[in-house]
């Protein structure tokens, strides 16, 4: 990804964004309140994933180099709506960003663009209303894996942990080519059914296809090699 200092006159990074005292701060307790609720781990890895994927999204298809950057950053910042509370927490976090991306001086219809995909990235209610936010929610619902579950004791599983723990590999295709994004899990069946997994990810699953949609690619999912969708 782009590196950059913020000063006038040059684009605002995700280098940028990241190192602002109040991003790093809400994600540090964003997601430890997450965690005194027993959620799964929305912190610094998650976020420099998801970041990583909506760039990586963008990029494989074709799309501008900047605005590849701004979905890093939506991707980076999408769930610091987090440290005030879980329901809501994509409008939230759309309007904490709002006045730190105006202070570190990115051009509104950039930060508009992202504030989008911030807000629209939860299934109850958010729509890819853009590329980048396309981009995100693909990227957001792809990271599912064994790494975010916190808690260490397989007998106090609840569905979400046992899902999570039981995908042992996740990785997001993109095929410019054949204008596809395939979602592609390892998941031992043992822990979890592959049924199970879509007891609680159909929805998740619905907003990646539509998300793929909007970026006039179709989206498939294959887990344990049988492509499903």
């Amino acid at each position: 990804m782009a590196s950059g200092t913020g000063s006038a006159g040059a684009p605002v990074t995700l280098d940028v964004v990241r190192a602002h005292p109040r991003v790093s701060a809400f994600i540090k307790a964003a997601d430890a309140h997450l965690a005194a609720i027993g959620f799964t781990e929305h912190g610094e890895r998650h976020c420099s994933l998801v970041a990583k994927i909506a760039y990586n999204v963008m990029t494989r298809l074709g799309y501008p180099a900047r605005e590849a950057e701004l979905a890093a950053i939506a991707g980076y910042t999408h769930d610091i709506g987090n440290v005030i509370g879980r329901a809501g927490h994509a409008l939230t976090g759309a309007v904490l960003m709002a006045p730190i991306l105006d202070e570190l001086g990115m051009p509104p219809h950039e930060a508009a663009t992202i504030l989008g995909a911030i807000g629209n990235h939860e299934e109850e209610h958010g729509h890819p209303v853009n590329r980048v936010s396309a981009a995100l929610i693909l990227a957001d619902k792809s990271d599912v894996h064994r790494t975010r579950v916190r808690n260490r004791d397989p007998a106090t599983f609840d569905i979400h942990d046992r899902v999570n723990y039981a995908v042992v590999r996740s990785f997001l295709s993109v095929d410019a080519a054949a204008r596809a994004v395939t979602l592609e899990l390892t998941i031992e069946t043992e822990v979890t059914s592959v049924l199970e997994y879509f007891e609680i990810f159909l929805q998740r699953m619905i907003m990646s296809r539509r998300a793929a949609e909007f970026l006039d690619c179709r989206f498939h999912l294959v887990i344990n090699g049988a492509r499903l969708a």
